[in-house]
């Protein structure tokens, strides 16, 4: 706690001053850029990874960058997607996957789990990650090549529930938003793109 308490300390002398005028103006309301959703894996910094000031990015944070289909969970996922696109009108969202990820491991094996039940519920809402990873992967056996498949093809179902929710499908139909699938390398800060016209994830 002391090192929080310190940073908050340094963060009021040394940086609140330099953009004073931007934390004022945040009062004012905000627009961010784009929905970025990720994992809550600690070495994850979206600011950080974007580059991008306080306002700029509208931030939700799941295990495993999980999006439950619309009507399954009625919590924070939903009500902060619903938000950012009919209230903020946001333009993009990214789900973001990111290497060496703990839940898709567990999805993998379910024993590294088997004693957080509320962990073992909620990657439920990867189950297809995990059937499409055991059943069309099979030719692939090595752990470290078969945990970054996962999380891979992990981004790419949390997108296809991510158009489940209404306020979503409505936009994207009106060409009003659009939706990304990053794979973010934090050992080497290589960030991956999906692209569907050639169905496999590039560097950005």
């Amino acid at each position: 706690m002391q090192k929080l308490v310190d940073g908050i300390h340094e963060f009021q002398r040394n940086y609140f001053s330099q953009d004073q005028k931007l934390f004022e103006t945040l009062a004012e309301g905000q627009k961010p850029l784009a929905l970025f959703i990720t994992c809550s894996d600690s070495r994850i910094n979206p600011n950080y990874l974007t580059q991008t000031k306080p306002g700029e990015l509208f931030i939700q944070r799941t295990a495993g960058n999980i999006v439950p289909p619309y009507g399954t969970v009625h919590g924070g996922e939903a009500a902060t997607i619903e938000y950012a696109v009919s209230a903020l009108k946001v333009k993009d969202i990214i789900i973001c996957g990111h290497s060496h990820c703990g839940a898709m491991s567990g999805l993998l094996d379910p024993a590294l789990i088997e004693k957080m039940p509320a962990v073992k519920a909620y990657l439920e809402h990867a189950e297809s990650t995990r059937r499409i990873v055991n059943e069309n992967y099979t030719h692939i056996t090595e752990a470290e090549r078969r945990l970054v498949l996962t999380v891979q093809e992990n981004v790419l179902v949390q997108l296809k529930n991510l158009k489940t929710h209404p306020s979503v499908a409505a936009a994207v139909g009106r060409g009003e938003l659009k939706l990304h699938g990053w794979v973010y390398k934090f050992e080497t800060g290589e960030v991956f793109n999906f692209r569907p016209d050639e169905g496999q994830f590039l560097p950005i």
